[in-house]
């Protein structure tokens, strides 16, 4: 007999959108109250979140017997008279309708259940020794859906052992087969969904495995092979939907379903690279953490300043295990570079937010963007991996090619993960790393900079030290009023701002441009026409602030022409940057 908890979910009911959960908690108790809560914070989405929310039909049993339910605070459940129970279970259901890889799910068609949203734990009433036991989770569903789960056990009833395990358990259930592929002793299970239930495209699903192979055989070159036998990738594709989510053993990524299709590249990129993202988060958060991420306070936000980290190392390294294990060519890495260089230069928010605030500040800053965000604010994600960038290349460049920032990384985790003796890592740990490497003798200070001035990094310099240079997407061309727009229903608004924008004083997000010198615009196609030869010139501009005409003068300037795109062959060391480890 486990003693644990045990978990139930009933997804036989897509049409109600409603998933139905009890929790069976057995004696003994310890007092007379119990009390059980939501988490609140998810490890990986660090974002303070409310599943109570989606809560309804609250009901409890006390050996059989109804008893009253009291709701507590913002988070919980509170029932007395427990002391000498043998059994009580809490039985209620949740709405599964937020169509994110980050919430739970359920139509007809499948389930997709996210832990953190589904079960209560309790905080009251029960040893805390007991979470750390092992929990059953079963899970009632149509005949003919089959359940991709990290846990052990076979289908409907699993085993988790222990608090993280449980909540880091998703579940994808539906009637689509499993594919699966061996690597070095390793199973990899993939898991598709279509949230309009149209069939998947055969090659590109063959395409996919055969990426994720490379990109799996790369990581274990790097990393050694795991100890975890297998892994399970649960991808739902969607009409425009986008994102990812690491979990224990698994991950869960939402990519739109042109990715899958024939002739979409730029999708297509962007899906193998957040299967290597989140692929690479096993060595890099479910292994290696912070330090005071070791036991997760799952009630409140857990703050770090290591997040450049994270993400920002996992972003970098994880394109680049797709350029050396030939997933991506070398095109395909330097048309996404360039993406990313955009978003880079379109914002100056280096200039008033460091990478270690951006860090600590996620939960109020990355999560809760406004239409100003950019100016002010960074993204731990691409300007941390700006940074580890140069510092790659500073440090191959030192030690001759001989080290890298993937070294740091497979050396922090062998000596820092979870069933190392001394887990978890701190800035201290990885700037002693860097520099007793080969080459990293004098680089603490680079990187202590790189991540606590607020300032951009030389990314232009860095590409020159590997024989590339950055040069304009396109040749320079007409005006600029420095903005990004939104194309609606016949108009145009203003999304954003970017760096340098002459419309940043006179014009404000949310406005309508109606017309320039007169004449209608409704596109932002249309707007990029009517100003093109006016660099230097004044220009009326009609637009529509809460409903309201109004007429602005605009002095488009030159096109800034940012260097983005990336020319050349490379030098030795860019060479050795993206060479295989197989």
């Amino acid at each position: 007999m486990t003693s644990g908890l045990i978990f139930h979910a009933d997804a036989t009911d897509g049409a109600s959108r409603r998933l139905g959960v009890s929790i069976e908690i057995k004696g003994p108790f310890v007092g007379n109250i119990l009390e059980l809560r939501f988490p609140r914070w998810i490890p990986g989405s660090y974002l303070i979140r409310e599943p109570m929310q989606h809560l309804t039909s609250l009901s409890a049993t006390c050996d059989g017997n109804d008893v009253d339910v009291q709701r507590i605070d913002v988070d919980g459940v509170r029932i007395r008279g427990v002391s000498g129970a043998s059994k009580v279970v809490v039985t209620y259901k949740v709405l599964a309708a937020e169509m994110t890889c980050r919430a739970n799910h359920l139509d007809r068609t499948h389930v997709h259940i996210m832990p953190p949203y589904t079960w209560m734990l309790p905080t009251r009433g029960i040893d805390s020794e007991r979470l750390d036991g092992t929990h059953k989770v079963t899970l009632a569903k149509p005949d003919d859906w089959q359940t991709a789960i990290q846990l052990e056990g076979e289908e409907g009833e699993w085993f988790a052992e222990g608090r993280d395990e449980l909540l880091d358990a998703i579940m994808e259930s539906n009637a689509n087969s499993m594919y699966s592929f061996e690597v070095q002793g390793c199973t990899q299970y993939l898991k598709l969904w279509d949230s309009g239930n149209l069939p998947f495209p055969e090659k590109g699903v063959d395409r996919l495995l055969e990426s994720m192979k490379l990109i799996a055989e790369e990581h274990y070159a790097l990393f050694g092979v795991p100890e975890w036998k297998e892994y399970w990738t649960v991808i739902h594709l969607t009409e425009s939907g986008r994102g990812g989510l690491e979990h224990l053993r698994s991950q869960t990524s939402m990519m739109p379903r042109k990715c899958l299709q024939e002739g979409n590249e730029e999708e297509w990129r962007d899906l193998v690279s957040l299967f290597s993202h989140e692929f690479l988060h096993q060595w890099n958060v479910k292994q290696l953490r912070p330090r005071n991420f070791l036991d997760y306070d799952l009630q409140r936000e857990v703050h770090t300043d290591l997040l450049w980290w994270f993400e920002g190392l996992t972003s970098w390294l994880g394109d680049i295990l797709c350029l050396r294990s030939g997933a991506w060519t070398e095109d395909d890495w330097n048309k996404d570079w360039t993406r990313k260089m955009k978003r880079h230069n379109d914002r100056n928010g280096m200039n008033h937010e460091s990478l270690q605030e951006s860090s600590h500040d996620a939960w109020i800053h990355l999560y809760k963007p406004n239409s100003y965000s950019r100016e002010v604010q960074i993204s731990y994600y691409l300007e941390g991996e700006m940074a580890i960038f140069c510092l790659d290349v500073e440090l191959r460049k030192r030690s001759k090619g001989e080290s890298g920032m993937d070294d740091v990384m497979a050396l922090l985790y062998h000596e820092f993960k979870l069933e190392s003796s001394n887990p978890g890592i701190t800035h201290a740990d990885i700037k002693r790393t860097l520099v007793n490497l080969p080459g990293g003798r004098r680089l603490g200070v680079m990187l202590d900079s790189l991540v606590s001035s607020r300032q951009a990094p030389d990314t232009t310099a860095a590409m020159k030290s590997l024989g590339l240079n950055m040069v304009p997407e396109k040749k320079k061309g007409g005006a600029w009023l420095g903005i990004n727009l939104s194309n609606s229903s016949g108009s145009v608004k203003v999304r954003t701002h970017l760096t340098g924008s002459p419309c940043r004083e006179l014009i404000h997000t949310g406005d309508e441009i109606v017309a320039i010198e007169g004449l209608r615009v409704k596109s932002s196609k249309e707007v990029s026409a009517a100003i093109y030869g006016n660099t230097g010139v004044a220009t009326n501009m009609t637009i529509a602030r809460e409903g309201v005409l109004m007429e602005v003068n605009i002095t488009p300037v030159a096109d800034p022409s940012h260097l983005v795109k990336v020319e050349g062959k490379g030098n030795k060391i860019w060479d050795e940057i993206k060479r295989s480890r197989r």
